[in-house]
C-alpha cells in the first residue's frame, strides 16, 4: 500500500501513535502490551491505534498462538517518521530517567535497520571526506575506493544492490539534523557491524551500545575517535574480558 508523507504526519499527530511508532522504530517486533507501556496509555487504547496503524498497512502484525506481535511495515516508512520528527524537535524531558536515555538515543540507535544518530552521522561524513560516497541530492553513490572499502568489512554489495529498495541514500536524521545512511547500503553495514560485535543492541531500547571492540573498529576503519562516556553510551567489553 503506498502512503505520502502527509498520511504519515498525520498518524504521529496524535501524541500516543507518535509514541508507539517511536518505540517501534527499532525494528523489532513487539506485543501490545509493551507498547502501552510505552506510550503510556491504556491497553484498549494502544488496541484502538494498532487497528488503525494496521488497516492502512503502516504496522503489520505476526500471530504467534494467542499473541500478536506488532512492527513498522517497511523500512521507508520508519525514515520518514524519523525525517518528520527531525521537523518536529526533540520531546520535552521531564525525568533523570528520559535524560539518560535521551542521551543515548542521541548517541547511537536504530532507525528501523540501519543506525542513526551521532555516530551515524560522523560515519557517513567520514565516508564522503574519504570520497567512498559522493552525494548527489538525497543519493549517496559508492565509489571505486569504496567498493573496495565496503567488500573489505565484508559485505556483499552485489546481493545488496538486488534488494527491492534504494540501495544507498541520505535519512535526514531525527537528533542531529543532518544525514546518516539508509537504504540497502546503510542496512547492510549495520548488520555487519553488529556480527562484528562493534554494537549491542539494548532491550526495549532504539539504543545501541558501543564494545571496546567497535570502539576500536570505527577508529581504524572510519578514523573516528568515540568518547563514548560523555555522550551517554559506556563502553561494553568483549564477553571474554568481561567478569
Amino acid at each position: 500500500m503506498k502512503r505520502n508523507v502527509s498520511s504519515i504526519a498525520s498518524l504521529i499527530s496524535d501524541p500516543s501513535r507518535a509514541a508507539i511508532l517511536m518505540h517501534l522504530l527499532d525494528g523489532r517486533c513487539h506485543p501490545a502490551g509493551d507498547l502501552a507501556a510505552a506510550a503510556g496509555i491504556t491497553p484498549q487504547t494502544t488496541s484502538f491505534h494498532l487497528t488503525k496503524m494496521t488497516e492502512i498497512g503502516m504496522v503489520t502484525v505476526e500471530k504467534h498462538g494467542r499473541h500478536r506481535y506488532y512492527r513498522i511495515a517497511q523500512a521507508s516508512d520508519a525514515e520518514a517518521i524519523e525525517q518528520l520528527l527531525s521537523f518536529a524537535g526533540p520531546t520535552p524531558v521531564v525525568s533523570l530517567r528520559q535524560s539518560d536515555q535521551m542521551k543515548k538515543l542521541r548517541h547511537a540507535r536504530m532507525c528501523y535497520d540501519h543506525l542513526a544518530g551521532e555516530v551515524a552521522v560522523r560515519i557517513t561524513k567520514s565516508l564522503l571526506e574519504r570520497e567512498h560516497l559522493l552525494k548527489e541530492g538525497l543519493q549517496l553513490h559508492v565509489t571505486a575506493s569504496g567498493e573496495r572499502f565496503f567488500e573489505e568489512i565484508g559485505l556483499d554489495l552485489l546481493q545488496l544492490r538486488k534488494k527491492r529498495r534504494a540501495f544507498s541514500r541520505c535519512c535526514l536524521d531525527w537528533t542531529e539534523r543532518e544525514y546518516h545512511l539508509a537504504g540497502a547500503l546503510g542496512q547492510g553495514l549495520t548488520e555487519r557491524m553488529l556480527e562484528m560485535d562493534w554494537f549491542r543492541r539494548e532491550e526495549r531500547s532504539r539504543a545501541v551500545r558501543i564494545t571496546q571492540i567497535g570502539k576500536q573498529g570505527i577508529a581504524e576503519r572510519f578514523g573516528i575517535q568515540l568518547d563514548c562516556e560523555t555522550a551517554g553510551s559506556a563502553v561494553i567489553q568483549p564477553e571474554e574480558t568481561r567478569e
